[in-house]
């Protein structure tokens, strides 16, 4: 069972929500929201956005909750599930430059050719997105190469899935992105139309500890009041 208690901090003010109608479903709904201030009532921005997740649906993830329901999915490095859960979100990243996106209220890395993340599992820098160049010690085998992803890649945002740290196999470089195809799954990130991204990207606070909540839509009728998470309706 879930401690029954919300894993989303006071100090958010800006909350994504993700739901999907099954754990092995691949396409669903991302609703905004923000609040004033901590406590006070969740108010929704903008209209629901069409998405897709992993070809393998949802599974659970490693972030802000406290544990995971058993007899479920768990998110493991290349199963195809997106990470279910609540994350953190403090990185955006794209191929266009950070003055082509202003104003921007959040931390932006624009993509080189040589901006990688890394899923080797035997790395010490797994899960990390890393400047090869500035490297001395690259001691991977295998990453994502971002320069190689113009589509998808054009503009994501870092999901806090297993970091701090990392568990080697646990799930690497989840992402918000956008997607090639609106009905085709990714391999574990969760996508959308670029104009949705964009509009997301330049909508995030880094005061705001924006927070990614991704949940079925069991979960989230159970967990809607103990992780205090607004209807939708």
């Amino acid at each position: 069972m879930l401690a029954q208690t919300s894993p989303i901090p006071d100090s958010c003010t800006q909350l994504l929500l993700v739901l999907t109608p099954s754990y092995s479903a691949t396409e669903g709904f991302l609703y905004k929201f923000q609040r004033e201030k901590q406590n006070a009532p969740w108010q929704r921005v903008d209209d629901r956005i069409p998405i897709v997740v992993g070809r393998s649906g949802l599974g659970w993830g490693s972030g802000l909750h406290a544990s995971t329901p058993q007899g479920h999915p768990i998110k493991q490095e290349g199963d195809g599930r997106s990470p279910a859960g609540a994350f953190a979100l403090n990185t955006a990243f794209g191929f266009p430059s950070a003055r082509e996106l202003a104003p921007l209220h959040f931390p932006y890395q624009q993509i080189t050719q040589t901006l990688e993340c890394v899923d080797d599992p035997a790395s010490q820098y797994y899960n990390d997105l890393i400047d090869r160049k500035k490297m001395e010690n690259a001691d991977w085998q295998s990453s994502e190469k971002m320069h190689n992803v113009p589509v998808d890649y054009r503009l994501g945002v870092f999901v806090d899935h297993n970091t701090a740290p990392a568990k080697p196999g646990g799930g690497s470089c989840i992402f918000l992105h956008v997607w090639g195809n609106p009905v085709a799954p990714t391999a574990g990130c969760t996508a959308m139309a670029e104009t949705e991204m964009q509009k997301i990207i330049t909508w995030l606070r880094h005061e705001a500890k924006p927070i990614l909540v991704q949940l079925p839509q069991e979960e989230y009728a159970r967990l809607q009041e103990a992780w205090q998470l607004p209807g939708v309706k």
